[in-house]
């Protein structure tokens, strides 16, 4: 309880009603890559299931040991999976639309990040004041989504802890290296830039690490999807579509 109050006690105070919750440049961007996520996970699974193996180092094939494997059946006769059949092969048009949905995903990333820093959007919204970073501070907001308990009137207007903290993660860390994961296994990008492969020791290793990113993400969306839903599904996205933001009940 007194955790809830220090908190409360140090949020942010709640803007004017006419300030929107949400700019057009993070409503237009988060939908972008919504949908360009949706194209690359459907697509990506669809590239996996052709040769569900991965490798460590610059090459990998059926004649080598994988570093593991996905117990499913392949769209490729030649990939030992261990059942008796293989699955209908959907290769063509699911790389074309994942490379396609990736670098549109890749244009709307920078212009986040170049309208972004220009705007303030990152100081203003997503970075933590520095006594948001005490121990006392993040330990309460650890506590209270534990506990599921309902978010406060002010982060309807503001994020909280938890949320900048992995926004910044994902933002920064995750986005980038899966962009730049994805960009290693490029036989056109290699060839001129080799920096980008031999960073993570060979194309294999790099496919490796953008299968783990991917994981990553979408274990965020899930999350991200049930906090949404937790804090109140249509106030969000009336916030999210509209840029205005309500209080639903239950708020504390």
């Amino acid at each position: 309880m007194a955790d809830s109050v220090w908190v409360a006690a140090n949020a942010p105070a709640l803007p004017a009603a006419a300030a929107p919750r949400h700019s057009a440049l993070v409503r237009i961007t988060h939908w972008l890559t919504a949908l360009c996520f949706f194209a690359l996970l459907v697509t990506g699974l669809e590239i996996v299931v052709s040769h569900p193996r991965f490798y460590w180092g610059e090459t990998g094939n059926v004649h080598m040991a994988p570093l593991f494997a996905i117990p499913i059946p392949a769209s490729r006769a030649t990939v030992p999976t261990g059942y008796g059949y293989t699955l209908p092969d959907q290769n063509g048009w699911s790389r074309a639309l994942h490379f396609q949905s990736a670098w549109v995903l890749v244009f709307t990333g920078l212009l986040y990040f170049v309208a972004g820093f220009f705007s303030g959007h990152f100081r203003k919204n997503l970075f933590p004041r520095g006594t948001d970073l005490s121990w006392r501070a993040l330990s309460a907001a650890i506590a209270d989504h534990l506990h599921f308990q309902p978010p406060s009137e002010t982060e309807a207007w503001s994020y909280n802890l938890l949320q900048r903290l992995s926004y910044l993660a994902v933002v920064f860390v995750l986005f980038p290296l899966i962009v730049w994961t994805g960009l290693a296994m490029s036989p056109a990008v290699v060839s001129a830039f080799p920096v980008v492969v031999t960073t993570f020791g060979g194309q294999q290793s790099a496919r490796t690490i953008h299968f783990a990113l991917t994981i990553l993400l979408t274990l965020f969306l899930l999350v991200h999807v049930a906090m949404v839903i937790l804090a109140g599904f249509k106030s969000r996205m009336t916030a999210m579509i509209t840029g205005r933001a309500s209080t639903p009940r239950g708020y504390r």
